[in-house]
């Protein structure tokens, strides 16, 4: 049991001990962080606003929640146009500050960081921030009666630049579907005059066979003609020798017939002449 006591007697006092020292190291890390904000100030009185951030970065590595390091990080960095890097540190030293006057300040200077950046809408929340600590800032009302300004311009414009987006998509809509008819209005005239040259092709095909078949027929007749014209004709009133010889025959004896008949008819017709008795 006592050896119990002891173990734990000596744990406290270790434990103490340990705080002690802890407490001491704090203490003796924010008064170097005091004074590198000092160094700091100084610097930014001077206006060396890159030599000031370095001395309130060292604050800061001494003290990481040290709202006075922050705050002034952040004014040094804002007058050196840094303004990305300014607001994570308004944003820490709002965080951390422990009156409201403190935190307004830090909302204020956030809103004209963000304002710098054109980020409107995180102006106007910085600046209605600022308001709900310290209602009476008549500079954080004006500019956040700027900064809803400019943020309505914004919406504005981005509606009209979606409106002449969508116009213009829909124009480009319209055009494609137009080219697109034309193209298959185009093809459709194409395909009918293809259409209508293979028509007339075939047209053109079946006269030529047509013609070939007829060609083909009269090719008889020709070689008939032909035949015909190559065979000799007999002459009109021309006879061979033995036919003329029959002929004359035959003319001879009508002659000798008709001659005798002629004959016998006159013998036959012939009046005596009678002498009167007068």
């Amino acid at each position: 049991m006592n050896l119990l006591q002891n173990i734990l007697i000596l744990f406290l006092m270790l434990f103490s001990s340990t705080t002690i020292l802890a407490q001491k190291d704090s203490i003796a890390l924010q008064r170097k962080a005091r004074k590198m904000v000092r160094q700091g100030n100084e610097l930014y009185q001077k206006k060396q606003y890159t030599e000031a951030s370095v001395a309130y970065r060292k604050a800061l590595d001494k003290s990481s929640y040290y709202d006075k390091a922050s705050y002034n990080l952040g004014n040094a960095l804002y007058e050196n146009k840094n303004f990305k890097e300014a607001t994570p540190q308004y944003e820490l030293s709002a965080k951390t500050a422990s009156d409201k006057y403190t935190k307004a300040e830090a909302y204020h200077n956030l809103g004209n960081s963000m304002m710098e950046t054109k980020n409107y809408q995180g102006a106007v929340d910085a600046y209605k921030n600022s308001l709900r600590n310290n209602p009476n800032d008549d500079e954080t009302r004006y500019n956040l009666a700027v900064a809803q300004e400019f943020l309505e311009k914004e919406k504005q414009q981005n509606k009209d630049n979606k409106d002449n987006k969508d116009n213009k998509d829909n124009k480009d809509k319209d055009k494609k579907d137009k080219d697109e008819k034309n193209k298959d209005k185009d093809k459709k005239e194409g395909d009918d005059d293809k259409e209508k040259k293979d028509g007339d092709d075939d047209d053109k095909d079946k006269d030529e066979k047509g013609d070939k078949k007829k060609d083909k027929k009269q090719d008889p007749k020709k070689d008939d003609k032909k035949e015909q014209k190559e065979k000799p004709k007999p002459q009109q009133g021309k006879m061979s020798p033995q036919q003329i010889k029959q002929l004359l025959e035959s003319l001879n004896n009508e002659e000798k017939k008709t001659q005798k008949k002629m004959n016998a008819k006159k013998a036959k017709g012939k009046k005596v002449k009678q002498e009167k008795d007068w």
